[in-house]
């Protein structure tokens, strides 16, 4: 199998794709999700997500063979609470993720427990609707440091070689107090400024990353970098490679511009 690509993803708002007006307003990103399968162009072992709805002290696995749902959502019609996406787990895998990490000098522990989020399983029922590939979860750290997310996906990386596609879930905006028009001006500066450092030589893209807060309206963009981090370890596995913008719209939730990316 061909080492596979890293992607950070914007992965939309709660339950989105079951819900008609949400999927509308997001078809451009229901569009680019779709694509990945045929813009991986093979069918990958596993999936390994890192959501930034799973925090925990340390970089923790999920292991269950059939992980369950988690519907950490609110205010949405009754009907999503009801949602199932039935992908298998992979606890063999999640060993090995977990061995990578700690052989890392980074903690970590398995969670045989942790089920789905929403970061999860509605981006995967929009490229894999089938639910046919197993899933997994890391955890982000509390901590959301940036030197330390990228160093787990160095840790990661190898797992690109085995047929796990590596997917940072999150948004490239996250401020749920500022939608609407007031998040034109912000969103589009820290997205021009995001896309122009995705675009630098490898080096040069680690290093401004790493002061990320330091780009324009960022911290207004990210009150708290829970939905920017996923990014972090996706650029750590795939880091001496280029990025490639697979999604951008300038007007989501009425005004937001939110891109995704592919590396490798």
């Amino acid at each position: 199998m061909p080492k596979l690509p890293t992607y950070f993803i914007s992965h939309g708002g709660g339950p989105w794709p079951w819900l008609p007006n949400m999927r509308q307003m997001l078809a451009s990103l229901e569009t680019s999700l779709a694509r990945m399968p045929s813009e991986i162009g093979t069918t990958p072992k596993a999936i390994l997500m890192i959501s930034g709805h799973w925090e925990e002290d340390d970089f923790a696995v999920m292991s269950s063979p059939s992980p369950g749902m988690l519907y950490d959502y609110g205010g949405f019609p009754h009907e999503t609470y009801q949602i199932i996406y039935p992908a298998p787990g992979a606890p063999d895998l999640a060993q090995r993720t977990a061995d990578l990490i700690r052989a890392a000098g980074l903690p970590t522990h398995l969670d045989p427990k942790r089920g789905f989020d929403h970061g999860t399983f509605a981006p995967a029922y929009v490229m894999y609707p089938n639910a046919e590939i197993p899933i997994y979860q890391v955890s982000l750290q509390h901590s959301y440091d940036p030197a330390a997310h990228i160093a787990l996906g160095r840790a990661i990386a190898p797992l690109r070689d085995e047929g796990v596609l590596i997917i940072g879930s999150g948004l490239s905006y996250h401020n749920l107090l500022l939608f609407g028009p007031g998040a034109k001006a912000p969103s589009t500066a820290f997205d021009t400024w995001l896309s122009d450092t995705m675009a630098l030589p490898e080096a040069s893209r680690t290093k401004a990353l790493l002061d990320w807060d330091k780009a324009p309206s960022a911290r207004i963009c990210h009150p708290q970098e829970d939905h920017l981090v996923p990014l972090f370890a996706a650029l750590g596995a795939a880091e001496n490679e280029t990025a490639t913008m697979v999604y951008h719209d300038k007007n989501v939730f009425g005004g937001v511009t939110a891109s995704s990316y592919r590396i490798g």
